[in-house]
């Protein structure tokens, strides 16, 4: 049965925003990009596991390397130290995350807090210049400050959107962050993988180190300089509780806020069945893109100037992704835009598995099909989920969605390496990534969005 276009009578207007403001929001997600796609999706990885080599007794440009290293005393294959520190980062922001929102909401200088959390990650980022040798210990003591203060960052930075426009706004407002996030990310990307290749050298192990090291401190230096834009553009605007948290303690409060909600989010199913819904469809996008580099140079056989021009491919295309889905929504509604990109993920899974080895085009292909669809999936859940949050908790549900984007991504791995275990096939172990969006569409699908938004508290767009 569709569903009525019934207001609720009870929402308050948006507050008023100014272009420039809109543009400063914009800037931060141009300012930290630069540290998921240089830093996370191609440098920090390899940078890390080699340097854990050395400390286990490996000689630098070894193929290969059964040594172990020993953090707290524990005994770590080298190989598996930088997926146990993703591992340990992920349980830690399940902890943090939900605080820091909680903070938020009850501070009337989010600001101080995006800039606190931001310039912690970036100095963080920036200290990688230090980790040379065998010092794998402070490389992972890095990676982890600098991976929590992202997350608790863009809690911080998510919980701007619903201040920024009305119901029929954020879609586009939302797009056009991530539209330019990719593109700042990808240009910074750009830079770094250019300097590798010209001045690597393939007898010379240790200038690619350096070299990695090098780009990875880049992109720490960009998410400081950039993020001062918006720390200077956006304006304060705090809630009702922050008004009230001026009697106490912002911190303790804070953790108090937070129990209450975790005890009335039941009164507001629906918003959970989505978050159900983002949990699963998402899991299945993020281990797309964390194991499309690991398919493509075991199974399909392709060489790393193919991953190099795919990644940059993603990078860029995404861009106008994120900007043409957004023009979608606004047509469509984006609840309707969501669905339509899992099916082409689906799509776009199906067309993987059928890709000849060794045929570097096809692939760069099926690159290019995801980055039109990555940035609009992620940018309209985004939005969707900014209409289904109760007035002035903003940044403690963003903190559930940042545990939901980055802290459940273990699902998918799990099912792939799992299968990959039962088959040796990365193909067959690609195909059982195919649940999460079949069962993703079917949960989006089946929530009420317009009864959810006014369950809420809020005014639904005029099209969803």
């Amino acid at each position: 049965m569709a569903e009525t276009a019934t207001p609720a009578v009870y929402d308050t207007p948006p507050p008023a925003s100014t272009r420039r403001e809109r543009r400063g929001w914009y800037m931060y997600d141009w300012a930290n990009s630069a540290f998921q796609s240089t830093v996370i999706t191609v440098f920090l990885g390899p940078f890390i596991t080699t340097v854990a080599e050395l400390a286990s007794g490996c000689e630098l440009g070894a193929d290969t390397c059964d040594g172990y290293v020993y953090p707290l005393g524990i005994r770590v294959a080298a190989g598996s130290y930088y997926p146990y520190l993703i591992s340990l980062s992920v349980f830690l922001t399940v902890f943090v995350l939900p605080v820091i929102g909680a903070i938020a909401d009850r501070s009337a200088h989010k600001k101080r807090l995006l800039g606190g959390a931001a310039f912690t990650g970036a100095g963080a980022t920036i200290g990688m210049i230090f980790v040379t040798g065998d010092r794998y210990l402070l490389g992972g003591a890095l990676f982890l400050i600098a991976n929590i203060s992202f997350g608790a960052a863009l809690v911080v930075y998510n919980s701007f959107l619903p201040q920024l426009g009305g119901p029929d706004e954020r879609d586009g407002i939302s797009s056009r962050g991530w539209a330019l996030g990719y593109l700042g990310g990808g240009l910074l990307l750009a830079f770094n993988l250019v300097a590798v290749t010209l001045f690597s050298e393939d007898d010379n192990p240790q200038r690619t180190l350096d070299l990695a090291r090098w780009s990875i401190v880049s992109a720490g230096v960009w998410w400081a300089v950039f993020t001062l834009v918006p720390l200077r553009w956006l304006r304060e605007r705090p809630s009702a509780a922050a008004a009230l948290a001026r009697q106490g303690n912002v911190l303790t409060d804070g953790f108090r806020q937070l129990g209450r909600t975790l005890r009335e989010i039941k009164a507001y199913p629906l918003t959970l069945f989505f978050l159900l819904a983002f949990l699963v469809y998402n899991d299945g996008i993020q281990t797309v893109i964390t194991l499309a580099s690991q398919y493509g140079t075991e199974e399909l056989r392709l060489g790393q100037s193919t991953l190099i021009t795919t990644i940059l491919l993603v990078q860029f295309l995404a861009f106008g992704g994120a900007l043409g889905l957004g023009a979608l929504a606004r047509r469509i509604g984006a609840r309707k835009t969501v669905l339509i990109s899992l099916v082409l993920w689906t799509g776009v899974i199906i067309g993987v598995f059928r890709l000849p080895a060794e045929a570097p085009v096809p692939f760069m292909v099926l690159g290019a099909a995801i980055g039109l669809v990555l940035g609009g999936s992620q940018a309209l859940s985004r939005s969707l989920f900014s209409q289904l949050i109760p007035a002035g908790k903003e940044g403690e549900y963003f903190g559930f969605y940042e545990i939901s984007d980055k802290g459940t991504s273990w699902l998918g791995p799990l099912a792939f390496g799992l299968v990959f275990q039962l088959t040796a096939s990365y193909r067959v172990g690609l195909v059982s990534l195919l649940v999460f969006f079949v069962v993703g569409f079917l949960l989006l699908a089946a929530v009420p969005i317009r009864r959810a938004i006014v369950a809420a508290g809020n005014t639904p767009p005029r099209v969803l």
